[in-house]
C-alpha cells in the first residue's frame, strides 16, 4: 500500500505538506491531529470535557467524520474551524492521552489507507498506525517559528491569540507529546527528517516529493 506518513509537533506544518503532497500524487489524506481535536471538540460540545477515558472513547467511536477538500465534517457539520480554535487544541492534547481513546481511533486510522495512497498526518502515524509505510517523515521546525505560523493562523481566521501565550503553550504540548507513556511523539528509526523553518512550503512539500520519488525508483 502507498502511504507517505508525515509526524511531528504541533504547528510543524505538517497538515499543510500533507495537503500539498496528497494533492500532488493524487491521494487520500488522513488528518490523525484532527480526528483528537474533533473528539475534543465534541466532547466540548457535550459537556463532557471532564468525563472519563472510556466517555471520550464511546463518543469518538459514534463520530461521522468526512475529509473533503481540505474541510473536516463532524455529523454533516463542517467544523474546519471550530476545531482550530485553542481551547480545542488544549484539550486534545490532554485526550489524545487517553489508553483508551486511541485504542478507538488505531483501525479507524488505518482504514484510511486505500488505493492509490494515503498521505497520513500526525504525531505516531509512523511509528504506531502505519509502521509499514514505505516512506516516513517527520518534519521539524523552530518552536518560535512554530508560534509565529500559529499566531498568523488565528489572526487568518479572526480569532483571538497572543504571541507569548501560544509559544508556551507549543513548548507545554511539546514537552507532554514527547512525554506521554502512549504513542509518544518521537520519530520512527526510518524517518527522514525535514527541518522546515527556513524553509517555505513548496520547498519542503518537494523535498517530500523528491523522497518518494527515489523511493520509488530503487
Amino acid at each position: 500500500m502507498n502511504v507517505i506518513t508525515i509526524d511531528g509537533p504541533s504547528a510543524s506544518g505538517k497538515g499543510t505538506i500533507s495537503a500539498k503532497v496528497a494533492q500532488a500524487l493524487g491521494w487520500d489524506i488522513l488528518d490523525s491531529g484532527a480526528l483528537y481535536r474533533l473528539s475534543a471538540y465534541a466532547a466540548l460540545k457535550a459537556g463532557l470535557a471532564q468525563a472519563e477515558e472510556s466517555v471520550i472513547a464511546d463518543l469518538a467511536l459514534k463520530m461521522q467524520i468526512v475529509f473533503k477538500d481540505l474541510c473536516v465534517f463532524l455529523d454533516g457539520e463542517d467544523v474546519t474551524e471550530a476545531i482550530r480554535q485553542e481551547a480545542v487544541g488544549k484539550l486534545a492534547s490532554k485526550v489524545a492521552t487517553y489508553p483508551a481513546l486511541r485504542q478507538a481511533l488505531l483501525e479507524r486510522q488505518r482504514l484510511f489507507a486505500k488505493e492509490p495512497g494515503l498521505v497520513a498526518d500526525g504525531r505516531d502515524m509512523g511509528t504506531v498506525i502505519f509502521p509499514q509505510a514505505p516512506l516516513k517523515i517527520f518534519l521539524v521546525a523552530d518552536v518560535n517559528e512554530r508560534a509565529q505560523r500559529r499566531y498568523r493562523q488565528l489572526q487568518n481566521l479572526g480569532l483571538d491569540g497572543q504571541f507569548e501565550a501560544i509559544l508556551a503553550d507549543l513548548q507545554a504540548r511539546d514537552k507532554q507529546d514527547m512525554e506521554r507513556p502512549v504513542a509518544p511523539l518521537k520519530p520512527a528509526a526510518d524517518a527522514h527528517i525535514i527541518d522546515s523553518s527556513h524553509l517555505s512550503i513548496e520547498e519542503t512539500t518537494q523535498k517530500v516529493l523528491e523522497l518518494w520519488q527515489n523511493k520509488q525508483a530503487k
